[in-house]
């Protein structure tokens, strides 16, 4: 018997397991529209998909958000604009994937993944599914080595590791956008990814154009969000840049991914579950926020043995300067550090305006060694001595001599300030940064 049919109808019968069957799309009409939010009915498509709507000024992309009964709940992608009852609705399937190679270097895309610096297309032709499954956490490698970002204050106080994931606390003003600059210009992370969500347009143009610089947009991904753009945009964009992160991380780089900030993520997401109905549960959150938070961070971190690692800095809003904002509050408890901006020491002219007392990173023993510990430990305890007394020695109410420790810390102060400030332009090595901070702690006595 001839074996060449049989063998043939193995590969078909082989191939049709891993076709996905073909199924008709049915189109539906919308029925209804409520702020941000339409309804369409009619037709069918899974919570993430994208649907095409007609309008009077052409085709609308919009996202399912959710869906009851017979009716699916809607979100537009671009500006709602010329939509009419019953206008047609078409599922176009699931998220279209994202172009990734190491041509996004230098370049500007939106939360879609698409450039819009005016450089045209993008020169890569390999992609990336928009989701990637999460890493077994007994497969990852541990933190063991730590990243030099440039800047003194974190490189000696607040040492952070490759793999670790810190939040910047900070409130509006206080020079967050421009110590995130510092450190694209002056780290040693091989690829520096830049999440820019929920900013307003001239902070975008003016962060890649004066803060960011030629030198650091060379080797950075920037993926930008304005205010203005909808909520889905700006969620899209957090995880399109973890995404791109991610991608460079698999292939063996040591990414920095900066996203400011993850409040914005947090307020995008409250604005899509108030719209399909859910309730606000803590000020305002819906319950959703609070699960989607780890979920988007978590995928930061270090990757297997062969792969890279993923250094990530979150910058969370706190209203009003309030630690104790829900965002804040979960954010705190999920990073693995953090580092609270203070506005009295920016109002001071003190930049980068870190509060040391306040911030913390949890990785710090496991990255240096036991005399850099040492040395932070004695810093901190004479700053920390002077700040505690500052309110008796402003007005004249200490007596010097009364406290040996303490007169030494008034002595050392001018010291300690000028270690902890440090210009936006300037980069310092983290041996450098080590070999000054042991310098100073030999003074403190």
């Amino acid at each position: 018997m001839n074996s060449r049919p049989q063998n043939l109808l193995n590969k078909l019968e082989a191939h049709q397991k891993r076709v996905t069957p073909f199924r008709a799309v049915a189109s539906g009409q919308l029925v209804r529209v409520v702020g941000l939010t339409l309804e369409a009915s009619g037709c069918t498509a899974p919570v993430g998909s994208l649907c095409s709507i007609e309008t009077m000024e052409g085709e609308l992309t919009a996202e399912v958000i959710g869906f009851e009964n017979e009716l699916l709940y809607l979100m537009p992608v671009d500006e709602l604009r010329g939509v009419l009852p019953g206008a047609r609705v078409v599922p176009l399937g699931a998220k279209a994937n994202l172009n990734v190679g190491l041509s996004l270097l230098g370049r500007v895309l939106d939360g879609s993944g698409q450039p819009i610096d005016g450089l045209g297309a993008l020169n890569s032709t390999e992609q990336a599914s928009a989701h990637s499954p999460a890493i077994n956490p007994l497969s990852r490698k541990a933190i063991e080595e730590p990243l030099d970002v440039g800047v003194r204050a974190i490189n000696a106080m607040l040492t952070v590791g490759k793999g670790q994931r810190m939040g910047l606390f900070a409130g509006s003003g206080v020079g967050k956008s421009v110590l995130l600059g510092m450190m694209t210009r002056g780290t040693t992370a091989d690829i520096i990814v830049v999440g820019l969500v929920g900013e307003r347009g001239r902070e975008v143009k003016e962060f890649i154009e004066e803060i960011l610089g030629p030198e650091g947009r060379a080797r950075a991904v920037v993926v930008a969000a304005p205010a203005d753009t909808s909520p889905l945009v700006r969620l899209r964009a957090c995880e399109t840049s973890t995404r791109i992160a991610e991608y460079f991380r698999d292939l063996g780089y040591n990414v920095l991914l900066l996203m400011d900030s993850l409040t914005r993520y947090a307020q995008a997401q409250r604005e899509i579950a108030l719209a399909v109905g859910e309730p606000p549960a803590t000020k305002g959150y819906p319950p959703s926020v609070f699960a989607k938070l780890p979920k988007l961070v978590e995928r930061a971190g270090n990757g297997s043995v062969n792969q890279g690692s993923i250094t990530a800095f979150y910058t969370v809003l706190t209203e009003g300067d309030d630690q104790q904002d829900p965002i804040a509050d979960a954010s705190r408890a999920i990073l693995d550090g953090h580092i609270v901006l203070s506005r009295t020491l920016a109002d001071s002219g003190h930049y980068p305006a870190i509060d040391i007392e306040a911030s913390i990173s949890r990785v710090a023993p496991m990255v240096v060694d036991e005399q850099h510990l040492d040395s932070t430990r004695k810093v901190k305890q004479m700053y920390s001595h002077y700040q505690q007394n500052r309110d008796l020695i402003s007005i004249g109410a200490y007596t010097q001599g009364s406290d040996p420790q303490l007169d030494n810390a008034i002595r050392l102060q001018p010291a300690m300030n000028a270690f902890l400030r440090q210009g936006m332009r300037d980069a310092i090595s983290f041996n450098d940064c080590a070999t000054m901070l042991n310098q100073l702690a030999a003074q403190c006595k």
